[in-house]
């Protein structure tokens, strides 16, 4: 039977790793060990921990503040299991989660896996926005798990696994932050490891709960891709500059409305179209998906992501790029 290591960082969020304990010792599949690495924190998950030490075979690693790329690195190197699962603190998981996993890697054996994430039913309307805005195919092109994308999913670290073999071959991330996951993907296919999407073995990913957390989030995530170019100049795709694109016709259509000329407005107008028609199909989806409530939040949120994903992708991609600038990468946010 395969024995499954699960390796999670945190970073003073106790409350948070306690959550996802609560779901690990319902698991209907036993056959793991919890790795919990307190990365940086200040404060710590002992006291959680210690309630469930009795139902949960768990290692409590300590690491240093750099980056969950290395905490998990630290996580698999003490691991004792045959196949590693990488998970944030900030998911919760069905009962099935393990079975489902298992089941799956039974009938079609993946060297690499990845899962997608949605919202819980407990969550808040506004994380459910934030889902929405990060999982639809209107702003993400549907790229974090949908079915249709099993043979080109990219595995991304909220909910990823790999086997042993591969760790041996890889040894984990290279990086501490900045797209990690994406790089160690990438590697992995370049040694032939056979990797998808498992769509059963999904998490509740929470995310952020303010247009804040979503704004630094988003901003890290256009810096992240910036950093795979560099790594990698043919993962940069036409649609990475999307939201960029979005946020300056956004702000052109703003600046031309406000032109005190008729034929300035008529064509501010025209050109709100387009933008008029997409923000109704990105309230539709979301009010399909959830509820009314949660398809207007979501233009809020949509706003939020295009705007920090694309100065963060931009002003790298200018800084770093064109002005081969190499000290931008020393802020994590």
């Amino acid at each position: 039977m395969r024995f499954y290591s699960l390796i999670i960082p945190v970073h003073n969020r106790p409350h948070e790793i306690e959550e996802v304990m609560a779901c690990l010792v319902t698991q209907t599949f036993k056959h793991f060990e919890l790795i919990i690495v307190e990365s940086g924190s200040t404060v710590r998950s002992d006291e959680v921990i210690n309630k469930y030490k009795d139902q949960l075979t768990i290692q409590h690693l300590t690491a240093g503040n750099d980056g969950q790329g290395f905490s998990r690195n630290l996580g698999m190197k003490h691991a004792k299991g045959d196949y590693f699962v990488i998970l944030d603190s900030d998911i919760l998981l069905d009962n099935d989660y393990l079975e489902n996993l298992d089941k799956a890697l039974n009938s079609n054996y993946l060297d690499c896996f990845g899962g997608p994430d949605k919202a819980h039913a407990s969550f808040t309307d506004f994380q459910k926005a934030v889902d929405h805005v990060m999982t639809s195919f209107l702003t993400t092109g549907g790229i974090r798990g949908g079915k249709k994308q099993v043979d080109k999913f990219q595995p991304r670290s909220f909910n990823m696994g790999f086997s042993r073999e591969v760790y041996d071959k890889t040894q984990g991330f290279k990086l501490p932050y900045f797209a990690e996951d994406l790089e160690l993907s990438r590697r992995i296919e370049s040694l032939g490891f056979k990797t998808g999407l498992i769509p059963e073995a999904y998490v509740y990913h929470k995310r952020k709960t303010d247009l804040k957390g979503v704004w630094k989030q988003m901003h890290f995530f256009g810096k992240a891709r910036v950093n795979m170019f560099l790594l990698f100049p043919d993962t940069l795709k036409i649609t990475h500059f999307f939201p960029t694109v979005f946020s300056l016709y956004t702000i052109f259509c703003v600046l031309l409305f406000t032109w005190h000329t008729t034929t300035l407005r008529d064509w501010a107008i025209r050109l709100q179209a387009p933008l008029l028609i997409y923000l109704i199909l990105i309230v539709i989806t979301g009010v399909k998906k959830y509820n009314l409530k949660v398809g207007i939040i979501s233009i809020a949120t949509l706003f939020t992501q295009m705007f920090a994903y694309g100065h963060g992708f931009l002003t790298d991609f200018i800084n770093r790029v064109i002005f081969n600038d190499k000290t931008s990468t020393k802020n994590k946010n």
